[in-house]
């Protein structure tokens, strides 16, 4: 069940990873791509694994908000990863704080719609999931996703 919060903190973090790429469709699928490589560097689990198509999926479209409803020209987005005990914690930060998602989760989509679906996916398959704004600058949004006992 998935939980929206609004707070930032994540727990211990044993371990984190942090990036910034350009606000494109291209940064947005190096995200993605760098997302599983480190998850598999930390977790020791193979690509093909459920947990890494998990990871791989919610911070495609977590970039993929970032650069579409986050994005002012000449402005990054950052990706950040942290391991914690039993989930990965993926953040993406954007440079409008303006643009915030939903309090709650999005509603049903029209079946012919072009978009709308990824924060259905993003709250389906992370265990929560939300957003913070720290500065007039930038907001975060972010999922934990579960990963199994080793």
């Amino acid at each position: 069940m998935t939980q929206h919060a609004n707070t930032h903190e994540p727990s211990t973090s044993t371990a984190e990873f942090r990036i910034q790429l350009s606000s494109t469709r291209r940064g947005a699928r190096l995200a993605r791509t760098l997302a599983v490589q480190q998850l598999t560097e930390w977790w020791g689990v193979p690509y093909d694994s459920e947990s890494v198509r998990t990871v791989a999926l919610v911070t495609a479209e977590l970039a993929s908000n970032a650069i579409t409803h986050g994005h002012l020209p000449g402005r990054d987005f950052r990706l950040t990863l942290h391991l914690l005990r039993g989930a990965v914690r993926i953040e993406v930060t954007d440079t409008r704080p303006d643009h915030l998602p939903p309090q709650s989760p999005p509603g049903p989509v029209s079946a012919d719609a072009d978009s709308g679906r990824g924060l259905l996916l993003v709250g389906a398959c992370a265990s929560r999931w939300g957003f913070t704004v720290r500065d007039g600058l930038t907001k975060t949004v972010w999922a934990e996703v579960a990963l199994p006992e080793r």
